[in-house]
């Protein structure tokens, strides 16, 4: 009698958090056997995946939930023994990089310490995993050329982006002194509806849809001029799976090509709502004027960095040409649907309040 072949098993950290619930719902969906490591709270929000939690299992593949922290090794040993995984995800991080500047060492610990500890556990165990490691586009910092791609060199500009070159050149050398088949992706900024909203992205949406509904007065903000490349997180899991898929382990950027700046993001989602801003002022004087006179927009100084990254423009040509990676949602594709999920959210939100 012939039996199928088991799926693939992946261990997802941080799979909570947007791009964990994006790689696992594709993952399940390709028919994997799909482990997430979750930190143990007295309570633990799982919105992010609760759509997965309560089908148990999808039509291909089975999600679990582990405890475990990237701060214990023991705990990472007793999971990977467990599990044995095929791939490995490692997507958990302190990943706010504001908040890295008041919490540096425990931005150290988690992000970049964690990796390390996933890495030696793997190579402890001799397990055959293929590991990935979710680099960002903040360890090129004060950019040394732009667009940045696999060779520019880094310039840390945060204790989180200088935690995560730390992980980023530990996977690499563990691959070139262990052989584990391990990699890194460079992703440039990344959003969903799933985004944390303390993200200035989704700050904005969700502020925006409250004001359109009259629940928030004004939007405070920092640096308007600050330049990203912003991306849809689901194009950025399907990268991050294709590089586990590659006959021989690299590292890659992921990124659009395209760098816009936080006044453009705001004009585009206040320009949807038939709200078009004017801007007023200099510095922190400045403010975003709707067409009948109210102040929609401030600037505040306690949303500005330490130091800045002024510019982040990544360039995704080794990806595209070797990988056939390539994003799909464009970056006013990606705004419009930002807004209108939260709009959807506030107007549930006030429904809600309304009958109780």
């Amino acid at each position: 009698m012939l039996h199928s072949p088991s799926p693939k098993r992946a261990l997802v950290t941080g799979i909570t958090g947007q791009d964990g619930s994006y790689l696992a719902e594709m993952l399940l969906n390709k028919g994997y056997e799909v482990w997430g490591m979750v930190r143990r709270h007295s309570s633990t929000a799982y919105d992010r995946i609760e759509h997965l939690l309560e089908k148990g299992a999808s039509d291909q593949g089975a999600l679990h939930l582990v405890h475990g922290d990237l701060r214990d090794t023991g705990s990472l040993l007793k999971i990977l023994r467990q599990v044995r995984p095929d791939e490995v995800y490692n997507l958990a991080a302190q990943s706010d990089v504001k908040v890295s500047f008041d919490l540096p060492e425990y931005t150290a610990d988690v992000t970049g310490l964690g990796p390390l500890r996933l890495l030696e556990s793997l190579r402890e165990l001799d397990l055959p995993s293929r590991f990935f490691q979710a680099s960002s586009s903040e360890m090129f910092g004060k950019v040394q050329e732009t667009p940045q791609n696999e060779n520019t060199p880094f310039y840390p500009r945060s204790p989180y982006g200088s935690a995560k070159a730390f992980a980023y050149h530990n996977t690499r050398n563990y691959r070139e002194a262990y052989g584990l088949y391990a990699v890194n992706g460079v992703m440039f900024n990344h959003e969903s509806p799933r985004r944390g909203d303390s993200f200035v992205t989704r700050k904005i949406t969700m502020a925006a849809a409250r004001i359109q509904h009259g629940l928030q007065n004004m939007l405070l903000l920092g640096n308007l001029d600050a330049r990203r490349d912003w991306g849809f997180a689901g194009d950025y899991m399907e990268g991050a799976w294709m590089m586990l898929q590659a006959d021989e382990p690299s590292d890659y950027v992921l990124a659009t090509g395209e760098s816009h700046s936080v006044r453009e993001f705001c004009e585009i989602v206040f320009e949807e709502l038939g709200q078009p801003i004017t801007w007023h002022g200099r510095g922190l004087e400045e403010y975003g004027q709707a067409p009948d006179g109210r102040k929609l927009i401030q600037i505040s100084p306690e949303f500005y960095r330490p130091s800045e990254v002024d510019m982040l423009q990544g360039d995704a040509s080794r990806a595209r040409e070797l990988l056939g990676w390539q994003p799909s949602v464009s970056f006013r594709e990606l705004v419009s649907m930002m807004l209108a999920h939260d709009l959807e959210l506030v107007e549930r939100d006030a429904a809600r309040a309304d009958v109780a």
